[in-house]
């Protein structure tokens, strides 16, 4: 039998859910390296401290605990994706030091205290596509190997990547390439509700992924927030690490035998290492203790988001775990730190203890319900218990975690017990398709066309900036995360249906009537609403570039847009900051205030807009009544919402960007 070969190459389902289980272990592996070098770093008090020096340390342990803690953002978002495609996401790693071939060769994950060449391995981790950043001394591969193969397999495997941009960047294309074989909505088939948002937790950046814009995104945003979009990013880990490699520089230019940091072990261990080479078994009673009680509390943490990721929003005990999760995190912080000050034992007198971050064998998510309670109130009486067995330390950091862990014990117990008491959550509305008729339905220069009995809805995917009027004002017209057929015109009376659609922002929903009543009329007044750190929302008969467009629109004025000139909601991705308030200009009446706007996006330049407009502010209030402006679109300008030539400063370019 003839088998095609280009199965092997194309982007399988399985092949990416690999990719992202080795990113999410990435990250994770990132994290914890991250956190042990914060660990060691010295406290003001410690001995060997200036004044200057304590300031200095303190400024660099925060610089690496908020770089640890945007890599927890990222692994959640990278959960976020697996979760969108249908998979569990992947909550485990391997244990430090890893095996060669687990990461490229020259990706080196190692536990080590913060020193100059722990400080120059985390650039270099953190570098950009193209830079010569070296890797810190002591970081040199074990051996020199190529992963993958060039056979073709359906079994997927690794693939080597020189940077963690280039990594997303293979993966991100290869989801181009699954959601044109199979289609966007069937290739994100998992439900958003069972992914990690804002609402249960405050991870930076955590958002939904629904979507090839929202994951695709979502890369975008770990490896600008990394490398940096430009080198020259002053906010990218990158570039944070190196301003503090030039504080430090000049501290030993200063003195030569500044140590910022205490002698924790490299690779630390629990018990005697069957391989002792590049690990440390710590032998200290105490020092033991300590170490595995942190590690107890890691493990907990895993356990925990894993069962945030088994629910559904917006049950209550979602929320309770993934918080529980985030707060156990600050105990560890201050045991992690007690460990680096405790000697590791006779055999390493040179060093210090430290946190292994020993990785469960299985950190798989538990079955909700009564099972998983008990296993968590269980696991924070133990935790209890052994933080009572610990002695006493003069900074007084046992005690602290004592009494968080006490306080998050008690509030586990009282969680749980009433979500026990709760009844079974309720299915999402409409989160299973409603038994009708299939209505039918023809796609047509990218609009959706749905016909129903009096009334055609057509939805234009490229506009959609997920405002949600629809699905929550129209639930059993608009079916969310579902297989199949989504839009059901003939689910809702035509009036009310009518009148949802008309409050869609962009423009993506739109209708033709066929009962005798007539289509959406143009506005009495044309408006453009300055959306706070967002888009423009235009009201007005809107032809854009010549073309008609409809009544309704929202453009972009970030800049970012990769659907320009609307908005793909990229404002968000970029952390775009602009006031929905810009200051009152000219408001003087026009004699007429509705007619055809012409808006014409510039090459590179603005949008040139012609017509009798009204420019209000988010809430309302008038901006300016205009005939003709230029308005902002590269997100740069200094009199937003007008332009001021900062496009060419900036070098904006109006082509769209590549989405992989």
């Amino acid at each position: 039998m003839d088998i095609d070969p280009g199965i092997f190459d194309a982007p399988s389902r399985e092949k990416l859910v690999h990719a992202l289980y080795e990113a999410a272990e990435l990250e994770h592996n990132l994290m914890c390296t991250y956190l042990y070098a914060a660990f060691s770093l010295k406290s003001p008090g410690d001995p060997g401290l200036s004044r200057e020096q304590a300031e200095a340390v303190a400024r660099w342990r925060r610089v690496v605990l908020d770089v640890a803690i945007d890599e927890m953002g990222h692994l959640a978002a990278v959960w976020n994706v697996t979760a969108a495609l249908g998979a569990t996401p992947r909550f485990g790693r391997t244990n430090f030091p890893l095996d060669p071939g687990y990461l490229p060769a020259g990706v080196v994950v190692k536990l080590a205290p913060f020193n100059q060449a722990v400080l120059q391995h985390f650039i270099h981790l953190e570098r950009p596509h193209g830079s010569a950043e070296p890797d810190g001394e002591g970081f040199a591969p074990e051996r020199v190997f190529q992963r993958g193969s060039m056979a073709p397999r359906l079994t997927p495997m690794g693939a080597d990547y020189a940077t963690v941009g280039d990594f997303y960047a293979m993966i991100g294309h290869d989801l181009q390439l699954l959601a044109d074989r199979v289609g966007e909505s069937a290739a994100f088939c998992g439900d958003p509700a069972f992914q990690l948002s804002a609402a249960e937790t405050a991870l930076p950046g955590i958002q939904p992924v629904k979507c090839l814009n929202t994951a695709l995104a979502a890369f975008d945003a770990i490896v600008a927030q990394g490398e940096g979009a430009q080198e020259e990013s002053a906010h990218s880990h990158f570039q944070r690490f190196i301003a503090v490699r030039e504080d430090y520089h000049g501290f030993l230019a200063l003195d030569p035998g500044f140590t910022p940091a205490n002698p924790a072990a490299h690779n630390p261990v629990l018990r005697r290492p069957p391989r002792p080479e590049g690990r440390v078994w710590i032998e200290d009673e105490e020092a033991g203790r300590t170490v595995d009680a942190a590690n107890a509390m890691y493990g907990l943490m895993l356990r925990l988001l894993a069962y945030s990721y088994a629910l559904p929003s917006p049950v209550a005990e979602k929320a309770l775990a993934a918080d529980l999760a985030t707060a156990l995190m600050r105990a560890m912080t201050l045991l992690g730190e007690h460990a680096a000050r405790l000697p590791a034992g006779p055999s390493n007198p040179e060093c210090h203890a430290g946190v292994s971050f020993v990785a469960l064998r299985d950190a798989a998510a538990l079955p909700p319900g009564a099972g998983a309670r008990t296993f968590f109130a269980e696991r924070f009486d133990e935790l209890t218990t052994a933080l009572g067995s610990l002695s006493p330390d003069p900074a007084g950091r046992i005690a602290k975690a004592t009494s968080l862990i006490s306080s998050l014990a008690e509030r586990a117990k009282r969680g749980f017990a009433s979500a026990s008491r709760q009844p079974p959550p309720q299915a999402p509305v409409n989160a299973a398709p409603i038994v009708q008729d299939a209505p039918e339905t023809r796609i047509e220069d990218g609009v959706e066309i749905v016909e129903g009995k009096d009334l055609t809805l057509l939805f234009e995917t490229k506009r959609c900036i997920h405002a949600r009027f629809c699905v929550t004002g129209a639930p059993d017209v608009f079916l969310a995360n579902v297989q199949g057929p989504w839009i059901h015109p003939d689910a809702m009376d035509n009036e009310e249906l009518a009148a949802i659609a008309r409050i869609c922002p962009s423009g993506a929903i739109r209708y033709h009537r066929h009962d005798g009543r007539p289509d959406e009329a143009p506005p009495p007044v044309n408006l453009l609403a300055v959306r706070e750190a967002g888009p423009y929302a235009v009201h007005a008969p809107i032809v854009l570039d010549g073309e008609a467009a409809g009544f309704r629109a929202t453009l972009c004025r970030c800049g970012a847009s990769r659907n320009k000139p609307f908005c793909d909601s990229s404002h968000h991705d970029i952390a775009f900051a602009a006031s929905g308030e810009p200051a009152t200009g000219n408001a003087e009446a026009l004699a007429m205030r509705n007619g055809p706007l012409a808006i014409d996006p510039q090459l590179d330049g603005p949008l040139q807009v012609r017509g009798n407009l009204e420019i209000t502010s988010g809430t309302g209030r008038v901006v300016a009544r205009i005939q003709s402006a230029r308005l902002c679109r590269c997100g740069a300008s200094q009199n937003k919402p007008f332009c001021d030539n900062s496009h060419e400063r900036i070098g904006f370019k109006s082509a769209n960007e590549p989405v992989a």
